[in-house]
């Protein structure tokens, strides 16, 4: 064994040889750390969406801001109603915001739709425009009062100004609404909107404190 070979086998070889092999592995590792922080990013997205999707989002800041509602109320009651896939309920409920023919008939009326006809709800612009429009107004009826207003979206103003006759100092407390699938659907509609608000401020054009 020469000094050379002795020198290498004693000490390894000279570190202008590891060199590129140390580069390879660098690289290797941040391909890794990049791949990884993609691949959860996706996941995220995809775990975020069936359980909070939102749609339209341009459309419900225009009729948000057209009707003085909140956004993500409109998009919990979307959420609530449909989860921004349009269809036909088995009472005859339409588009996005399910809205039956009776209702949108009496939207039309109020709001000087005389061009409008029930095919119009399957549009999802004139769908968010009128469930803005009935939001609004239930929120008028009820000054201003979230819970009665959300209730009578599900169970009608007749039965919500019934409930209201007989609760002490005309507050409806969710508790006390006695439909069971009403105070469920109120209860999804106000955990929604929170929801919405913290996860979508951008889509939706709410401002943060």
């Amino acid at each position: 064994m020469n000094s050379a070979t002795r020198s290498y086998a004693t000490y390894g070889a000279p570190r202008t040889r590891r060199a590129p092999r140390t580069l390879i592995t660098l690289v290797a590792i941040a391909l890794t750390v990049l791949a990884v922080g993609l691949l959860v990013t996706q996941v995220q997205k995809v775990a975020r969406e069936p359980g909070l999707p939102l749609r339209d989002s341009s459309v419900i800041r225009s009729q948000a801001a057209a009707k003085h509602l909140d956004p993500a109320l409109i998009a919990a009651v979307i959420y609530a109603e449909s989860k921004f896939q349009p269809r036909t309920s088995s009472a005859g409920a339409l588009g996005l915001m399910q809205i039956l023919p009776a209702t949108a008939d009496f939207i039309a009326g109020k709001s000087g739709g005389v061009r409008f006809t029930t095919a119009d709800l399957a549009t999802p612009a004139i769908n968010l425009a009128y469930g803005s429009w009935y939001l609004r107004y239930l929120l008028d009826h009820y000054s201003g009062r979230e819970i009665p207003a959300v209730a009578a979206y599900n169970a009608g103003l007749g039965n919500v100004d019934g409930w209201l006759a007989r609760a002490p100092g005309a507050r409806l407390r969710v508790s006390a609404i006695p439909f069971p699938e009403t105070q469920a659907y109120v209860e999804r509609v106000l955990a929604a909107q929170r929801q919405y608000r913290a996860t979508y401020p951008h889509q939706l054009g709410i401002s943060q404190p």
